[in-house]
């Protein structure tokens, strides 16, 4: 960014908050304190979650060629499309507005594409950010279940059926949605930096977890496990929408597009906020593409065609039993953190669309005495939350829904919008190299996750269940 943008950015910390600027419930922001590590932190929270956990099975379907390589690409094109997306925070068209801060991913559509095109939007985002909390709900679900049942085989052995006796999933979906129940009360954005550290944390525990576990498999396996091809399966066709829906889990693992102008504005300048967030997004990917690359590999090496569709809780690894629960437990406790950081976005659009703010009452509480309370996002989160649960326990099919999810919006959300959003904000001209060499980007990405999409919706609507 050149120092005209850096003496843009100085003015407008000192001009007055722009109507795009406001909070949801219609207040001024509070004053923007994030720094490059704080960015990272919300980035891995955002990024690193439930993904991480299939990718040893989407390298067990693609093989030792195909996997590694769908993940450094996949990689990569969350590298371009960010910075892209990152330059839309500020517009510096006189024409369009000046100095306008697009504070969320839809502000930042309507503003450079219209409303026709922030209404279209708005359908992939919240199927996208709710079909992240329903993933996210099954996950710890998973996770939870495997406690107990790592617990049971290393008491009773491992031919125990410790499955029989455990409690449905159900029963931890509904645990967890009671605690994001609690957690969903947490008022925005700029309030949730210390929940994102600590889950941050806690998703590099698990992940060095997998990584070591599976590492420490091979060695004592004395051999890697796996194919060039990865796993052989009779038919032609069952192995092509295998393919197609380990594409679509990796392309799920990567995102964090649709809170990525979120985490920009909690960004202080100077440093300008665009400078702040490439930064971070770039060490972010790089810190994420290791361990993914670690896990996954070490996954199908320790396994090879065995490997489970969930590393930590399909069972390859019994013991250390403690170590297993260790990271299952992180699991959960990052899922807490990271449901959040997808709907925060939809409870701040929905509120600010019904004006929650004129729902504050006082009431009286036992033992915290009189508090103000908001009853418009008392209920509304609770619903969103109940939908989010009952979902996950009519659909806990964890890889498919994942792949068809990923595959779904990763285009459309991750590549289009902010390929289009871009192509204005930089003024780049029709049919010239660089507006050809970008629609190309954006014309592979749709081919792979349409292919993946389809793969995807094969599995869940199916007959067959990873």
């Amino acid at each position: 960014m050149g120092g005209d943008d850096l003496q843009t950015e100085l003015l407008l910390e000192r001009l007055p908050v722009p109507e795009s600027s406001y909070s949801s419930s219609g207040e001024h922001l509070v004053k923007r304190t994030g720094t490059v590590w704080t960015a990272m932190a919300h980035i891995i929270t955002a990024v690193i979650g439930s993904g991480v956990l299939s990718l040893a099975w989407s390298v067990a379907q693609l093989g030792w060629v195909g996997g590694p390589t769908a993940m450094v690409f996949f990689a990569g094109v969350i590298v371009i499309q960010s910075s892209m997306l990152t330059d839309c925070y500020i517009s510096h068209d006189s024409e369009r507005g000046s100095g306008v801060r697009n504070r969320s991913y839809m502000n930042a559509v309507k503003f450079y594409l219209g409303e026709k095109s922030q209404i279209f939007c708005g359908l992939f985002l919240c199927f996208s950010l709710f079909g992240s909390g329903v993933v996210y709900t099954l996950t710890s679900a998973t996770s939870m279940r495997a406690i107990y049942k790592a617990d049971c085989y290393h008491k009773e052995g491992q031919d125990t059926p410790c499955s029989a006796a455990a409690r449905g999933d159900s029963y931890y979906m509904l645990l967890f949605g009671l605690a994001q129940g609690v957690l969903s009360q947490i008022p925005d954005f700029h309030n949730m930096a210390w929940l994102s550290v600590f889950s941050a944390v806690m998703s590099f525990s698990y992940s060095f977890i997998g990584f070591g576990l599976g590492a420490a498999e091979v060695i004592e396996n004395g051999v890697i496990k796996g194919g060039i091809g990865g796993v052989p399966l009779v038919f032609r066709m069952q192995k092509v929408w295998r393919v197609a829906q380990a594409l679509g889990d990796i392309a799920f693992a990567y995102p964090f597009t649709l809170v990525l102008l979120e985490i920009e504005d909690t960004l202080r300048s100077p440093p300008p906020q665009s400078k702040t967030m490439k930064t971070a997004s770039r060490a972010s990917m790089a810190i994420t593409t290791f361990l993914y690359l670690g896990c996954g590999c070490f996954g199908y090496a320790a396994f090879g065609d065995d490997t489970p569709g969930n590393l930590l809780t399909g069972f390859g690894f019994y013991e250390p039993y403690w170590l297993v629960d260790l990271a299952n437990l992180c699991v959960v406790l990052h899922l807490l953190g990271g449901y959040q950081m997808y709907t925060q976005p939809v409870f701040a659009l929905v509120e600010q669309r019904f004006g929650a703010e004129a729902c504050d009452v006082d009431v009286e509480l036992p033992l915290l005495g009189r508090c103000r309370v908001n009853l418009f996002r008392l209920c509304f989160r609770t619903v969103y939350v109940a939908a989010t649960t009952a979902l996950a326990v009519l659909f806990p099919y964890f890889n498919q829904v994942i792949g068809l999810r990923g595959a779904f919006t990763f285009w459309t959300l991750s590549i289009y919008f902010p390929v289009e959003m871009y192509l204005v904000q930089a003024k780049v001209a029709s049919w010239t190299r660089r507006w050809l060499a970008i629609e190309l980007f954006s014309l592979t990405c749709l081919l792979i996750c349409t292919f993946a999409f389809i793969g995807s919706a094969v599995g869940v609507f199916g007959s067959e269940r990873s």
